[in-house]
Protein backbone atom coordinates (compact mmCIF):
# COMPACT_ATOMS: atom_id res chain seq x y z
CA UNK A 1 0.00 0.00 0.00
CA UNK A 2 1.48 3.68 -0.61
CA UNK A 3 1.63 6.11 1.15
CA UNK A 4 -1.66 7.55 0.69
CA UNK A 5 -4.08 4.93 -0.56
CA UNK A 6 -7.17 3.98 1.28
CA UNK A 7 -6.01 1.99 4.57
CA UNK A 8 -7.79 -1.43 4.74
CA UNK A 9 -10.38 -0.57 7.84
CA UNK A 10 -11.80 2.34 5.20
CA UNK A 11 -12.10 0.79 2.64
CA UNK A 12 -14.14 -2.14 4.61
CA UNK A 13 -16.67 1.08 5.12
CA UNK A 14 -16.62 2.15 1.26
CA UNK A 15 -15.97 -1.14 -0.55
CA UNK A 16 -20.19 -2.12 -0.44
CA UNK A 17 -20.90 1.96 -1.53
CA UNK A 18 -19.14 1.22 -4.64
CA UNK A 19 -21.38 0.87 -8.00
CA UNK A 20 -20.48 -2.27 -9.29
CA UNK A 21 -22.33 -3.33 -13.48
CA UNK A 22 -24.92 -6.52 -11.84
CA UNK A 23 -23.87 -8.10 -15.29
CA UNK A 24 -20.46 -9.77 -16.30
CA UNK A 25 -17.05 -9.62 -14.62
CA UNK A 26 -16.19 -7.74 -12.10
CA UNK A 27 -13.63 -5.32 -12.02
CA UNK A 28 -10.41 -6.57 -10.28
CA UNK A 29 -8.91 -3.13 -9.37
CA UNK A 30 -11.63 -1.80 -8.20
CA UNK A 31 -9.46 -0.31 -4.92
CA UNK A 32 -6.34 0.69 -7.44
CA UNK A 33 -9.49 3.00 -9.19
CA UNK A 34 -10.66 4.32 -6.23
CA UNK A 35 -7.30 5.22 -5.09
CA UNK A 36 -6.05 7.22 -8.64
CA UNK A 37 -9.37 8.94 -8.39
CA UNK A 38 -8.68 10.25 -5.00
CA UNK A 39 -5.03 11.42 -5.81
CA UNK A 40 -6.31 13.08 -9.03
CA UNK A 41 -8.36 15.22 -6.86
CA UNK A 42 -5.91 15.46 -4.31
CA UNK A 43 -3.06 16.98 -6.81
CA UNK A 44 -5.32 18.76 -8.67
CA UNK A 45 -4.63 17.59 -12.29
CA UNK A 46 -6.71 17.65 -15.19
CA UNK A 47 -9.42 14.96 -16.58
CA UNK A 48 -8.61 13.53 -19.92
Amino acid sequence: MARFDVPDAEWALIEPLVPVAATGPLPRRVRDQFNGILWRFRTGSGWR
